[in-house]
């Protein structure tokens, strides 16, 4: 016993050595911009690649409330390191969204709860939202749910449940979300000036949410990787939204291989989707290679629908909307 209390002091220490203690890491994370006047709602772009190894982080968000980094939506490959090249706090860090459960939007969620766990001295407990889970099928492989996700992971029994206790006492509520069935969104979360709100998509046969985050005035939406059968519920919950995130995998037909149009939406649909939704702004992420490289094609496509700002996403980038 005695051992084992050594060795967790041992592991503390030598994380707080690292970080220069939970008091200095706040301190020095506060970054340069922060001379700005906070927005109610601001977005920093963790991940805006997808699942090849390409020099992007995949799928991940920061959403901030009042300057604060409050909401985590997805954990793609590579969000880790850019989290830390944003220099900013995790004192307040406390939701996850993750819109499903593929690897390049959910493989980085230990190396950052691991992240915010060393940030901080006291007690954590982290919220979590995402699908319902979905049995074997004849063509198709299993979806654990989400809390059955995060029990893997973390869990008494789980492959990284040494966390929840490696430097401060770390919890987990974690909230299964049905993918299908819902006519309209409702509210999942509700605190003060802060609803945010869910509605099932669509991506071929892993199971998938939509969410919406509104504060005080301002909005995002985030898509996911949606396919045509999900657009119904996205322009339902993104209409009138200061910014939809939208990820851009595909082409227009025939401008990529026809079976990624059952999991993914070509740009003609997402220009139409976000001029009938009315969305403030849209940005472009998840981005493939083929829409990287024909970006003024995609824009056209787009523009003939949608007359509103179009941003492609970059790694680190940050949006007030």
């Amino acid at each position: 016993m005695q051992m084992q209390l050594g060795y967790r002091w041992i592991l503390l220490a030598t994380a707080l050595w690292i970080l220069g203690g939970p008091q200095d890491c706040v301190a020095q994370s506060v970054p340069a911009r922060t001379a700005k006047p906070f927005a109610p709602l601001e977005l920093i772009v963790l991940g805006s690649g997808g699942p090849a190894a390409l020099g992007r982080a995949s799928s991940s968000y920061l959403v901030l409330l009042d300057g604060k980094p409050r909401i985590l939506v997805d954990a793609g490959p590579g969000s880790f390191a850019r989290l830390g090249e944003a220099h900013v706090s995790l004192e307040a860090l406390d939701i996850v969204l993750l819109t499903h459960l593929h690897v390049d939007h959910a493989a980085e969620l230990p190396g950052l709860v691991k992240a915010r766990a060393v940030s901080a001295g006291h007690p954590i407990r982290f919220d979590i939202y995402g699908p319902t889970g979905r049995p074997t099928q004849p063509d198709s492989p299993a979806f654990p749910s989400t809390s059955r996700f995060v029990a893997l992971l973390f869990g008494a029994d789980g492959a990284f449940a040494y966390l929840k206790d490696f430097s401060a006492p770390v919890s987990f509520q974690a909230t299964d979300l049905a993918d299908s069935g819902a006519k309209a969104p409702r509210a999942i979360l509700t605190q003060a000036d802060l609803t945010i709100s869910a509605i099932g998509g669509h991506h071929g046969d892993a199971p998938a949410i939509i969410y919406r985050i509104d504060y005080r005035g301002h909005s995002i939406v985030f898509s996911g990787d949606i396919d045509a059968r999900g657009l119904p519920a996205l322009e339902n919950i993104a209409r009138g939204a200061n910014l939809l995130v939208f990820d851009a995998v595909v082409l227009d037909p025939p401008g990529s291989p026809e079976v990624l149009y059952s999991l993914h939406s070509p740009p003609q649909a997402i220009g139409a989707l976000a001029g009938h939704s009315q969305v403030g702004q849209l940005l472009l992420s998840h981005l493939s290679p083929a829409v990287e490289g024909d970006r003024a094609g995609v824009s056209v496509s787009i523009a003939r629908h949608y007359r509103g700002i179009v941003t492609f996403a970059a790694d680190g980038m940050h949006l007030r909307p």
